[in-house]
């Protein structure tokens, strides 16, 4: 952990210290499990509350796939905070590759998140993520981030 203490479950507070993102696109509501330059479990509960559903589409509710992948990449970026040395000011998505949508995201479904670092190489990673609904694969993809 690089001397920064790690308590889990990481509440929304938490994940607030290690990323930049806030409202309405913080996309990770709480973090399960993170073994630091290995791998992060974390959730995003799906409410028809959203901001992004009252548009996406107005009578058939669909979470975007890209916002998946957004969500995915927040994962990462928490899992980074605990696997550099002073964590980091900026973190930037630099490649998606092998994306995968299998199931659509609605209202009600809690979202997990699965990301484990493939490789690093300061201040690149590179991760494989999935996001699944209990047990069911929504989308699979292979992405890189530069953090600094």
């Amino acid at each position: 952990m690089e001397g920064r203490p790690l308590q889990l479950p990481m509440d929304t507070c938490a994940i607030q210290e290690c990323i930049p993102h806030r409202y309405p696109f913080l996309l990770v509501d709480r973090v399960l499990e993170l073994e630091p330059h290995k791998s992060i479990v974390a959730i995003k509960n799906i409410s028809i509350s959203d901001p992004i559903l009252q548009g996406h589409f107005p009578d058939m509710p669909v979470f975007p796939g890209v916002l998946v992948v957004e969500g995915l990449a927040q994962a990462s970026a928490i899992l980074g905070h605990y696997s550099t040395v002073d964590g980091f000011k900026n973190v930037l998505l630099r490649e998606v590759t092998h994306g995968r949508f299998r199931r659509k995201v609605v209202p009600g479904d809690v979202l997990r998140y699965e990301v484990s670092v493939e490789r690093s190489r300061a201040p690149f990673f590179w991760f494989g993520g999935e996001a699944t609904v209990e047990g069911e694969v929504a989308a699979k993809v292979s992405f890189s981030a530069l953090m600094k």
